[in-house]
């Protein structure tokens, strides 16, 4: 007797056990997506011809593997894919899988959930349904007052009237630099630049044109030089945590440069992407808000998933970078900018910005402790490094020694607008867990210790 009551238990739980792994397996394969909702346990147990208290197991189990989660009142839908506590790309070589130290996206614990129910007022069919509908370059003002306080910084809050939208920050870098430089113009850089800006200059027909960098930035001498040799159209900046270099122009600098646009008529694209991180200090187009076009995303400082661009734009040229979003189909999402409403009116965005500036200085103690020694420079609430490489490195030979060991860095040559890039690299500390990141920076300062392979010898 007590035998056949054990192969019977055996048999339940096995039988619980392989619906868990057939529906795990559905949501392995995609048929099964995040946030699909599951059947109530009734429907579930006739569909699989399983009893009730089976089908009470299975959710159990599956919500034990992490692969489900209930909510009270509204059921049980499959969950985002989260990596296993002991899941992380190899540091050996050959490598299984890459730490990505390339792509630079911050997050922090809770940021879904904070998140999430900011978006629970928008599940309404009517609110949602107006929520998908289109949405123009300039956006109704009540969501343009709210972009004025996501941007405002240093005392600084854009005039909402002068608030455009685009779908990305990229997309209104796109917007702003077709409006502004006509195809076979010449556009100032920093000697480093962000990597799209030559994307999108080799795809418009437009001439870089590199402006010297200090220890303080770009140097308005130079864009006065280069102006004098051959007109500029515009100068595009990253006046605050500049990537890939994390300099912010001192205040004197960022005045001198706003003195250098009206004297000489020239216009700055500001790229304000990551000056959220130093949302103390005010905006270049504080200081020449008719001489500037400011630029924005909430990819960095919110999320990547559902990001908005915004542009803050002089009146004389909201029409012409208006046009530029229209017909390069730069225009945003509603859902976007009502997601946008809400979050800033519900606090999150500023709740988010503080805990990510905490995050950086997390990472940048990381990094300082592993790249102790090494010629690196940042600031603690930048999420990227730029190492200058020990001889006899080379940034290339390195970058793919580093790919080697699972590891993806981005050379110096990535970011320069001219012919010469330094021997160095860009590290971005904010996409792997602090965990994973110190096992990478490790690696890759155990791999600067050593010698390149092409110099090895027997």
């Amino acid at each position: 007797m007590n035998a056949r009551r054990r192969t019977r238990r055996t048999r339940v739980a096995r039988d619980y056990r392989s619906v868990a792994d057939a529906v795990a397996e559905e949501i392995a394969s995609g048929a099964l997506r995040p946030g699909d909702r599951l059947p109530p346990q009734r429907a579930f147990a006739r569909q699989r011809g399983i009893a009730g208290s089976t089908a009470a197991r299975v959710y159990r189990e599956l919500a034990r593997r992490g692969l489900t989660v209930g909510e009270v009142g509204r059921g049980t839908f499959v969950r985002a894919a989260s990596p296993e506590p002991g899941a992380r790309p190899a540091l050996t070589e050959p490598a299984a899988g890459r730490i990505d130290l390339e792509l630079n996206y911050p997050a922090v614990p809770g940021q879904s959930a904070l998140l999430a129910a900011g978006l629970e007022g928008m599940l309404g069919a009517d609110v949602l349904g107006h929520a998908l509908g289109p949405a123009g370059a300039s956006g109704p003002r009540g969501l343009r007052e709210s972009a004025a306080g996501i941007l405002a910084c240093g005392g600084w809050r854009p005039d909402p009237a002068r608030i455009l939208f685009a779908g990305n920050g990229r997309q209104a870098l796109s917007a702003v630099v077709t409006a502004l430089v006509p195809p076979g113009g010449r556009l100032g850089v920093e000697e480093l630049t962000y990597p799209v800006v030559k994307a999108v200059a080799a795809r418009l027909g437009i001439t870089l044109v590199p402006l010297a960098m200090d220890d303080d930035g770009l140097i308005p001498q130079a864009v006065e030089e280069a102006h004098a040799a051959a007109p500029l159209h515009a100068v595009y900046v990253q006046p605050r945590l500049h990537n890939p270099l994390s300099l912010t122009m001192p205040g004197p600098r960022v005045e001198h440069l706003a003195d250098v646009l009206h004297r000489s008529g020239l216009l700055a694209v500001e790229d304000a992407v990551w000056a959220f991180l130093r949302d103390e200090l005010p905006p270049l187009a504080a200081l020449a808000p008719e001489r500037t076009v400011l630029i924005d995303s909430l990819s960095k400082r919110v999320a990547p998933g559902l990001t908005l661009g915004f542009v803050v734009a002089p009146d004389a040229l909201a029409g012409e970078i208006s046009g530029a979003l229209r017909s390069g189909g730069w225009a945003p999402m509603r859902f976007a900018l009502e997601a946008a409403h809400r979050w800033q009116r519900d606090g999150a965005v500023g709740k988010l910005v503080a805990a990510k500036q905490q995050e950086a200085a997390v990472r940048q103690e990381i990094a300082d402790r592993h790249l102790a020694g090494f010629d690196v420079r940042s600031h603690p609430r930048s999420y990227h490094c730029w190492w200058r490489l020990p001889r006899p490195w080379r940034a290339d030979p390195f970058v793919a020694a580093a790919a080697r060991h699972g590891v993806g860095v981005v050379p110096a040559a990535a970011f320069s607008a001219g012919g010469h890039a330094p021997n160095a690299i860009r590290v971005g500390l904010a996409s792997p867990r602090p965990d994973v990141l110190s096992q990478a920076l490790t690696t890759l300062a155990a791999l600067a210790r050593s010698a390149p392979d092409d110099l090895v010898t027997d």
